[in-house]
C-alpha cells in the first residue's frame, strides 16, 4: 500500500482532472468556444441562480450571493485555477483561468446593469423630492468625502505608502459605491424612506466630485499641479446638465412619455423609456460625467409623468438581470488569493475609511440640522461600500504609471470586503436607531 502511494504522481492527477474538465466543457458546448460570451453568460445565470437561492434560504442579502457566485466562478478563483488548464486570452485587466474568461464583455453588460439600476431608482424620486434635499446633499456629500480623503491620506502615508500611491488610494476610498448602496436599499425595502432620498442625493454629489478627482489626479500625476480649468469645466457641465434637466427637460419629457403611453402599447412605452434612459446616459458620458448620473436624471424625468409606475414595472425585470451580471462580474474580478499579501494594510484602510465616512456624514448632517434618525440611517448606509469609482480611479493611476500596480488588487480586496460588510452595517444601524427610540420612550 505504501509503495502504491509513493508511485502516485500528483502532476498526473492534476493533468487527468484538467483533461476531464476540458472534455466536459467541449461536450457541453461543442460549437461554442469556452471564451465566448454566451458560454460565460450561461454559467453566470445558472450558478448565480443556485448561489443566490441558497443565500435567500439562509436569509442573507442577495448582493452577497451575487458577489460570492462571481468569486466562485471567476478567472481568479483559486479553485478553478487549480482544476482548469490555462487557456483562452487573458483580459486587459487581469490574467487567470476559470469558468468565466471573457471579462471585458461582461464588464460591458455590467455597465448596462448600473445604468438600468439607477434609472429604475430615479423613477422613485420625482423632481419635488430631489429639490427638497439639494442643498443638504451637496453639503453633507462634500464634507463626508473630503474629510474621509484627508484622514485616509494621512493614514496611508503613515502605513508607508508613497505620496502618489497614498493620494490615489485615499481618493478612491473616499467615494461610496452607488450601485451597491442602491441595491441594498432596494433589497431591504428602504428605498422610499426619507433618509434614502438624502443618500441618493449625496451619491450623485460624490459621483460628480469623483469625475473632478479623476481629472485632478491625472493632472497632478502628469504635470505636477491641479488643472483649475478642468475642475471648473466639470462643475459647469454637471450644473448645466442638472439645471437643464430640471428646467427644460421636466417640462418637455414627461408630457411626451404620457403621449406615448396613450397608445396603450406596452412594448412601445418600454422602448421609449429605455431610449430615454440610455440616451441620457450617453449624453452624460459625452460631456464627461458618469453614466449613472445621466440614467438617474432620466428616471427622475419619467417619475414626473403619469406613466411612471407602468414604466417601472416594465423596466424592472430587465434591470434585475443586468444588475445580477454586474455584481457577479465584480466578484469575478476580485483576486482573493492576494489577500494574505495586503491583509494588514487592507484592514487598516477599511477601518479608517468606514469610520471617517460615518463620522464625516454625521458631522455634515449635524451642520445642516437633520433629524437624528435620518442622520444615523444615511451615515450607516454611506459608511462602508466602495466599488466602481474606487476601481476606476486606481486603474487610471496604474494606466498612466503614476501609482504602484499592487494598488489594483488592494482596492479590489477592499471593495469586495466592504461590499460584504455593507448589508450588515445597515442592519446594525437599524438596531442602534431602535435602541435609541426605546431609551427615549422609557
Amino acid at each position: 500500500m505504501q509503495n502504491f502511494l509513493l508511485q502516485i504522481n500528483p502532476d498526473g492527477i492534476q493533468d487527468s482532472l484538467n483533461n476531464t474538465m476540458s472534455s466536459l466543457i467541449e461536450q457541453i458546448t461543442p460549437e461554442l468556444p469556452h471564451t465566448s460570451f454566451i458560454t460565460d453568460l450561461a454559467f453566470i445565470m445558472i450558478i448565480g441562480a443556485i448561489i443566490t437561492l441558497a443565500f435567500f434560504k439562509i436569509k442573507q442579502p442577495l448582493i452577497i450571493g451575487y458577489l460570492f457566485a462571481g468569486m466562485l466562478i471567476g478567472p481568479l478563483s483559486p479553485l478553478w485555477s487549480w482544476i482548469l488548464p490555462e487557456s483562452g486570452t487573458p483580459s486587459d485587466v487581469i490574467d487567470g483561468v476559470g469558468i468565466l474568461s471573457d471579462i471585458s464583455a461582461l464588464n460591458l453588460f455590467a455597465e448596462i446593469g448600473v445604468i438600468l439600476l439607477l434609472f429604475v431608482i430615479g423613477i422613485e424620486f420625482p423632481y419635488a423630492k430631489i429639490k427638497s434635499i439639494g442643498r443638504v446633499a451637496i453639503g453633507v456629500g462634500t464634507i463626508g468625502l473630503f474629510s474621509t480623503l484627508g484622514v485616509l491620506f494621512y493614514t496611508s502615508t503613515a502605513l508607508g505608502l508613497q505620496f502618489m500611491d497614498a493620494l490615489f488610494i485615499s481618493a478612491a476610498l473616499s467615494i461610496s459605491s452607488t450601485a451597491i448602496i442602491v441595491k441594498i436599499l432596494e433589497d431591504t425595502g428602504k428605498i422610499k424612506k426619507e433618509s434614502s432620498i438624502l443618500v441618493l442625493g449625496v451619491l450623485i454629489v460624490e459621483d460628480v466630485i469623483a469625475v473632478i478627482l479623476i481629472s485632478s489626479l491625472q493632472s497632478i500625476a502628469l504635470v505636477g499641479t491641479i488643472s483649475v480649468e478642468s475642475v471648473v469645466v466639470v462643475i459647469l457641465v454637471a450644473t448645466g446638465l442638472i439645471v437643464g434637466t430640471f428646467t427644460i427637460g421636466i417640462r418637455v419629457i414627461p408630457p411626451l412619455i404620457d403621449r406615448v403611453a396613450s397608445a396603450e402599447h406596452r412594448e412601445i412605452l418600454l422602448l421609449s423609456v429605455l431610449g430615454l434612459c440610455f440616451g441620457y446616459a450617453l449624453l452624460a458620458n459625452i460631456v464627461g460625467l458618469s453614466v449613472a448620473i445621466g440614467a438617474f436624471l432620466a428616471g427622475v424625468l419619467v417619475a414626473d409623468s403619469k406613466s411612471a409606475e407602468v414604466a417601472k414595472l416594465l423596466s424592472s425585470p430587465i434591470k434585475d438581470m443586468f444588475v445580477a451580471i454586474f455584481f457577479i462580474s465584480v466578484g469575478a474580478l476580485m483576486d482573493v488569493s492576494q489577500l494574505e499579501n495586503y491583509i494588514f494594510i487592507a484592514i487598516a484602510l477599511i477601518a479608517v475609511a468606514i469610520g471617517m465616512k460615518f463620522g464625516g456624514n454625521m458631522i455634515g448632517n449635524l451642520i445642516f440640522r437633520q433629524k437624528r434618525v435620518k442622520s444615523l440611517r444615511s451615515a450607516f448606509t454611506l459608511a462602508a461600500p466602495r466599488g466602481e469609482f474606487s476601481i476606476v480611479i486606481i486603474k487610471t493611476g496604474v494606466d498612466i504609471g503614476a501609482v504602484s500596480s499592487f494598488l489594483f488588487p488592494l482596492v479590489g480586496i477592499i471593495s469586495i470586503v466592504t461590499a460584504f460588510i455593507s448589508p450588515f452595517l445597515v442592519k446594525s444601524g437599524d438596531h442602534v436607531i431602535a435602541s435609541l427610540k426605546d431609551k427615549e420612550n422609557v
